[in-house]
């Protein structure tokens, strides 16, 4: 079984090819292309759904290519349908729907989130874990149960990778800004108090936002020390209360965040503390790729036949936890 996956929720457009083989996957390609805005702004989505638009038809066939097949030899056809950025949902859901609809190939709509998770057990070979989601449209703690992913704990405000964009954008870094933050806050030793927000189970990022870019003038590094010191222990005592309450004994975590090595270093000693496995995407895959939708839409395929064009959509706020997982 080999599938084609599409991502276009935010800054990637990304096409990936994966072949199917019992319950093993083998990633064959995983082209992406990224829209990087100015120097201290935000992703815009017209922007980004105009880069997606110009970089969609090379992605495609680069991706083709690396794989060494045609369109022909896809058996399904997989492409994000939120959650996500509106314009730039389209233009994937377009791609998809051009392709399966020309050359009669079955089409499944993917939650991206749900992406992220499988492609990370994929990966890993994490089989029942707790799951931390972090990126820059979630900050989530999940757990599976009854065919559904249920949410522990989550964000209140902003996400984690929101917290880390708009506070890089600040003092004029590029989006995303995750990666140069970390190399800063490397740089530094000396910690700022800052505000904590813990509120049961979740989290809350703004007021430690707000009081970060209050200590830049002093020091870019300190601020970036503090920062992420103090977001990644609100985040690491939200995970260690759940690893308690649910007994998991694996813990996953996914999302581009995930790729922050102070992250892991943190999560790390919760799991010693708890006797409990420790997984992270890896870093190739931790950000937004093709190769989570098209694994998912495998995955879906064991289970169902994919939908008709006239019942695929884009959602731009589809919540994971609505969605049933049956395979």
């Amino acid at each position: 079984m080999i599938g084609l996956g599409i991502e276009s929720t935010a800054h990637t457009f990304s096409c990936a090819i994966i072949e199917k083989k019992g319950k093993k996957g083998k990633i064959l390609s995983d082209v992406r292309k990224i829209y990087r805005p100015p120097k201290g702004e935000g992703i815009h989505p017209r922007e980004a759904s105009r880069h997606h638009i110009e970089n969609s038809p090379t992605v495609l066939s680069d991706c083709l290519k690396k794989a060494k097949i045609t369109i022909k030899d896809l058996d399904i056809i997989s492409y994000a349908a939120g959650p996500g950025l509106g314009p730039c949902l389209r233009v994937g859901a377009v791609v998809a729907r051009s392709i399966a609809s020309y050359y009669n190939i079955p089409i499944y709509p993917v939650n991206h989130a749900i992406g992220h998770i499988e492609l990370g057990k994929l990966l890993t070979g994490a089989k029942n874990p707790l799951v931390l989601l972090v990126s820059g449209g979630h900050t989530m703690l999940l757990a599976f149960l009854n065919k559904q992913w249920r949410v522990f704990g989550e964000t209140l405000d902003i996400t984690l990778g929101q917290l880390l964009d708009q506070f890089g954008r600040s003092i004029g870094l590029a989006s995303p800004c995750g990666e140069n933050i970390e190399k800063l806050a490397k740089t530094s030793s000396k910690y700022v108090t800052l505000p904590y927000s813990v509120k049961g189970n979740d989290v809350s990022f703004s007021g430690l936002l707000s009081a970060t870019k209050s200590i830049v003038p002093n020091s870019k590094a300190d601020a970036c020390f503090s920062l992420q010191e103090t977001a990644f222990a609100m985040v690491s005592e939200a995970v260690e209360r759940a690893l308690s309450f649910t007994g998991k004994k694996e813990l996953l975590i996914v999302g581009g965040v995930a790729a922050n090595k102070r992250l892991s270093e943190m999560l790390r000693d919760v799991c010693k503390r708890h006797g409990c496995k420790f997984f992270v995407s890896p870093q190739k895959f931790a950000g937004d790729c093709g190769s989570q939708i098209c694994w998912t839409g495998l995955l879906e395929n064991q289970v169902k036949k994919g939908v008709s064009l006239e019942k695929t959509f884009v959602t731009q706020s589809w919540r994971l936890d609505s969605v049933k997982v049956n395979y």
